[in-house]
């Protein structure tokens, strides 16, 4: 069943000040002419303490504001509240749904009239705050479509302005975050999984997901993390290229974009040699890593080996927090610098660090799993702890390597990879001969407008955005 664990919450933290520690520092300062070394080494040792007490209460409060953390959690759109079966109700002058009454002021400002919303591009055209805060109904009235089962609301506003609000508009209005965060994330149920998926990997023909327009491939992709795209042409690359671009225009990196190589180092970079490479994600080293992943095996000969690995890092994550909830608080809220500088004139850098284990702030699902021993640079914390961290990162390290969580396959010409890099990693076992590799990467966000679209629908995925 799909469950959720809460770490740390609830707990209020300490407020973190470093005030308190200057009148250690000035009685250590005035005392040590005449203190004893001992008496010294005594005085720095409170001191130390103490700022070990400050690294704790900042890591507390970074669990406190992530809220509850979990890997799954029940509540998609298939167990929503009756929210959207409600009825528009107006007394007393007041809007309002299931009891819950809706401001004048958010009702004039998602006015859906072409005067304030663009037809076309969905934007706001009107000045939110050139509306009178004083503004009120001058009159109302209700409308049910019998059909639909859903009322409809047109008011006069004081200001002579006139608008009508939909039922499920409304609803968006007063639902919960988690309800509207379903819709805005994309949130489903991920179904986890280790080395069995290989008794039904998730595999779509070439011909079907170009005929369904990539809808069955990402939704397994949300689904699994991953999906096979069989009997894809592989004389060229271009099938794999317009494949990719279905989905959305393919990120540029320093890279380039869509990528055909062989092992021959031209990146400066460990993927284009033939050594074996371990569990992983991509762009540890961006701000923003790539939403989604291809690869393509257009030819291998004179060898052997190059058998792709992959682990689901959801899978993992959840096993740990099960096994060891103090280090998936660790590496939960434990930053991590991450780098890309093989290239000349080139050191890619996030704009600050962020835990391998990455939470929504307000919902507390895993969101993003960073995971690349290779490109990581510094770890967030004072030296003396730095062990606690190591810690938890073997431990995550050891369940991404047993045995029982780790799927290979070999790919084939044909058989196009097109993989989640926020959740699933990715590697291979060394290899002879010459290989030859196309693919590219895609932004999170494109491919998740499309997968919202086509699940949800525009109404119920611009709705969720009206939500206060």
């Amino acid at each position: 069943m799909p469950h959720k664990v809460a770490v740390n919450a609830g707990k209020k933290p300490s407020k973190i000040s470093g005030k308190h520690l200057l009148p250690q520092l000035d009685r250590i300062s005035s005392e040590k002419e005449g203190s004893s070394p001992s008496e010294v080494l005594r005085d720095l040792k409170v001191l130390q303490n103490e700022v070990h007490k400050i690294y704790e209460n900042h890591r507390r409060l970074a669990s406190t504001l992530s809220g509850p953390m979990h890997v799954r959690k029940d509540g998609t759109l298939e167990q929503q509240s009756t929210i959207y079966s409600a009825q528009i109700e107006f007394e007393s002058n007041k809007v309002s749904l299931q009891g819950k009454t809706i401001p004048n002021i958010w009702l004039r400002d998602n006015c859906q009239c072409s005067s304030c919303m663009h037809e076309t591009t969905k934007q706001r055209l009107q000045d939110t705050f050139a509306i009178p805060k004083d503004l009120s109904i001058k009159s109302a009235s209700l409308t049910k479509d019998v059909s639909a089962n859903k009322t409809r609301i047109s008011i006069e506003w004081s200001d002579g302005h006139k608008s009508t609000y939909t039922q499920p508009l409304l609803a968006n209005a007063i639902a919960n975050f988690e309800t509207r965060a379903s819709i805005r994330q994309g949130l489903v149920t991920p179904e986890l999984w280790g080395s069995d998926i290989s008794r039904q990997r998730a595999t779509i023909t070439y011909n079907e997901a170009v005929r369904e327009n990539m809808e069955p491939v990402l939704q397994n992709i949300r689904k699994f993390g991953f999906c096979y795209v069989d009997k894809t042409p592989h004389d060229t690359p271009k099938a794999t290229e317009d494949l990719l671009r279905r989905i959305a225009f393919i990120r540029e990196t320093h890279y380039g974009g869509f990528y055909d190589f062989t092992a021959d180092l031209a990146s400066a970079d460990t993927a284009y040699t033939n050594i074996a490479l371990g569990a992983h994600t991509d762009n540890t080293y961006f701000s923003d890593p790539a939403g989604l992943q291809a690869f393509h095996l257009l030819s291998h000969t004179d060898g052997a080996g190059g058998a792709s690995l992959l682990v689901d890092g959801f899978a993992v994550a959840d096993e740990l927090l099960q096994t060891d909830r103090e280090a998936y608080k660790v590496l939960s809220t434990t930053n991590v610098h991450a780098h890309a500088s093989g290239n000349e004139g080139i050191s890619i850098q996030p704009y600050r660090g962020f835990p391998v284990l990455e939470h929504d702030p307000k919902t507390g699902d895993l969101l993003r799993v960073r995971w690349n021993s290779s490109d990581r640079a510094s770890v967030e914390c004072p030296i003396e702890e730095v062990e606690v961290w190591y810690d938890a990162a073997r431990k995550f390290d050891a369940l991404l390597k047993k045995k029982e969580n780790e799927y290979w396959e070999q790919l084939v010409p044909g058989r196009v990879l097109i993989f989640d890099n926020w959740r699933v990693l990715h590697g291979r076992s060394a290899f002879t001969g010459k290989r030859r590799i196309c693919g590219g990467y895609i932004n999170r966000d494109d491919w998740m407008s499309r997968f919202k679209m086509a699940r949800f629908g525009q109404e119920k995925v611009l709705g969720a955005l009206a939500g206060s």
